[in-house]
């Protein structure tokens, strides 16, 4: 399946995007009032999978697939190929950090580069989303805790990002990230080690690779952030980006206002965002 959480009238829902349409799965679930609490019942879902959609795209505005998740959390240097082209260590243990629900926005709507800067990065990323809560859970059963997989864009301020030690300023600006289209469920998606991501600034390819790239895989960082907290439905991670990106070019590539930046994995569809300014 893939599920989706929208605007209807104004009014918040989420269902399940087939055929072009929405099956608007918040209407027939009055119970479970977003789709955080929905994952928690995946079969109730999958019983509406089948029908006749409510909704055409055109008459819904997309949110992120979890549009106020209680925990964002973002990997640092995690693919091999931008450990390399950063010259930095390979970290021994992944390296985390937060995000905020309203540093992100959904598929369609326009991410902004703030007025305090113009070092404004793309970081095509591979999002997981946990369906099923639990503390301390073992590597090989860590993907019975995935409710599925998503796009993501980090997008990065860079100068803030590098006033300290910690990345988390640069990554935090109103807007300034994306996240969607929508979740797709792991029975969709298989093995997500052979999945490819691409991501595209005004239709041409800055950045390539495939998941088995990643130093710290799926299921190892379930496992780290499980050590950490329980971890719960709708908590969302951000497994990092590949090599490419905009900083280390020579001269460096800023996304600027006008600009299209998409994120594409196979299986997962096209996370496509403008780029506009916050304005001074």
């Amino acid at each position: 399946m893939k599920l989706i959480s929208f605007l209807v009238g104004g009014k918040p829902s989420y269902g399940i995007y087939r055929d072009g349409g929405i099956v608007d799965a918040g209407a027939r679930l009055p119970h479970y009032p977003d789709l955080t609490a929905a994952l928690t019942d995946v079969a109730a879902l999958q019983a509406l999978a089948d029908l006749v959609p409510d909704h055409d795209t055109a008459s819904i505005v997309q949110l992120p697939p979890i549009p106020r998740s209680g925990r964002i959390v973002c990997v640092g240097l995690n693919y091999k190929s931008h450990i390399a082209e950063t010259g930095n260590d390979t970290p021994a243990h992944p390296i985390l950090f937060p995000r905020y629900p309203d540093s992100l926005v959904a598929n369609g709507a326009a991410i902004v580069r703030p007025r305090v800067s113009e070092r404004f990065d793309f970081e095509g990323e591979f999002a997981l989303v946990i369906g099923k809560p639990g503390r301390h859970i073992q590597p090989e059963r860590a993907l019975e805790h995935v409710a599925g997989y998503a796009c993501f864009n980090d997008g990065s301020v860079r100068d803030f990002q590098r006033h300290t030690s910690q990345f988390m300023p640069g990554k935090n600006f109103d807007r300034s990230g994306a996240f969607g289209p929508w979740l797709v469920t792991p029975d969709e998606v298989g093995d997500v080690n052979a999945l490819q991501l691409t991501t595209r600034l005004n239709g041409e390819i800055v950045q390539h690779t495939g998941l088995d790239d990643l130093l710290f895989g799926v299921e190892a960082l379930i496992a780290y952030v499980s050590q950490i907290w329980a971890v719960q439905p709708g908590d969302v991670i951000a497994t990092g980006t590949t090599g490419g990106v905009g900083a280390v070019r020579k001269p460096p590539l800023w996304m600027k206002p006008g600009d299209t930046i998409e994120v594409e994995i196979d299986r997962l569809g096209t996370l496509t965002n403008t780029v506009i300014d916050e304005g001074r």
